[in-house]
């Protein structure tokens, strides 16, 4: 079993077409065909089934395709290491990130870490929780900033706990009403329509279940937008949304309540507990932490932000 087959394998799994999967990874077709076939062989079980003109993967194909992806990533993570050992070149650095973190403390720990490092490659993805680990589990990440606890205890993923946020109720600031107290008890969101996140939000998961314990199913004016929709939608009037509180910080048209009892979230920095992080993932770590460690010092973090100590 070659490198070079598992390639071609998953990207046919991945286009369904032989054609297209052949100009993705640059080879010609029927030379793309001959080594999947080279592979069916050698496992003794057909990988796709091709019945008119439609390739879906067999049960077997299903099977290899997880183990497939994750034998590329680790041959392309022992490249990357063995390059940045030799000098060849700085490295990279995948990193996944929940939307109000990208719009909030991110951008400075990159910044920094961009200065220190300007050779090393950035490349981030944004989404919700379970989607990142999600792609840290197929190898598509080198770390990710997600939330805890997770959805389903993952043991094939290492946690550190870096940051603790309270979650506030958004409000159009030019409202009047009961959005302009000290607090608001969750049980009077029962009056209120939400502005909810699509499925696969953390946030979303925790305004149900906090709306749940207090007795109540909520009602949504709107759901299914990403951060920065829900948050315009917020200031348009459409209702009002449990989020973060630093992602209220530059955005004057916004007013957060704090909830009582006092929600918050934890956010770890993961990563895949099989696979040892590069020397500049690594880097990017110790960069974060000591952003994280200077702004407690100076009072810098945003309100309701706060800084876990690392032991």
């Amino acid at each position: 079993m070659q490198l070079q087959q598992l390639a071609y394998f998953v990207a046919v799994a991945e286009t369904r077409h032989f054609t297209q999967a052949a100009e993705r990874v640059r080879v010609a077709q029927p030379s793309l065909s001959k080594q999947i076939k080279a592979l069916e062989t050698e496992l003794g079980a057909p990988l796709f089934s091709r019945a008119r003109g439609n390739v879906t993967l067999t049960p077997e194909g299903e099977a290899l395709l997880p183990l497939a992806r994750r034998m590329l990533t680790d041959a392309e993570t022992a490249r990357r290491e063995i390059a940045e050992l030799a000098g060849l070149r700085r490295g990279r650095v995948r990193l996944g990130a929940t939307p109000s973190l990208c719009a909030g403390l991110l951008a400075d720990a990159l910044a920094r870490f961009h200065l220190d490092y300007p050779g090393v490659e950035l490349e981030v993805e944004e989404g919700g929780s379970r989607d990142l680990v999600r792609a840290l589990a197929r190898g598509q990440l080198d770390l990710a900033l997600i939330i805890l606890p997770l959805q389903g205890d993952d043991p094939a993923l290492v946690t550190e706990e870096i940051l603790r946020e309270s979650l506030v109720v958004a409000a159009p600031a030019h409202l009047a009403g009961p959005v302009r107290r000290p607090y608001l008890r969750m049980a009077e969101l029962r009056r209120r329509p939400l502005v909810m996140f699509r499925r696969g939000y953390d946030l979303r998961e925790a305004t149900l279940n906090a709306c749940r314990v207090a007795g109540f199913e909520p009602r949504f004016a709107v759901e299914g937008g990403e951060m920065d929709a829900v948050l315009r939608f917020v200031e348009a009037g459409l209702g009002v949304a449990v989020v973060p509180s630093m992602v209220l910080d530059g955005r004057p048209g916004l007013i957060g309540t704090p909830l009582l009892p006092g929600l918050q979230r934890t956010v770890a920095l993961a990563h895949r507990k099989d696979v040892r992080p590069t020397r500049a993932a690594e880097a990017f770590r110790a960069t974060l932490l000591a952003f994280l460690a200077e702004a407690t010092q100076e009072g810098t973090l945003p309100d309701g932000v706060e800084a876990l100590p690392q032991v």
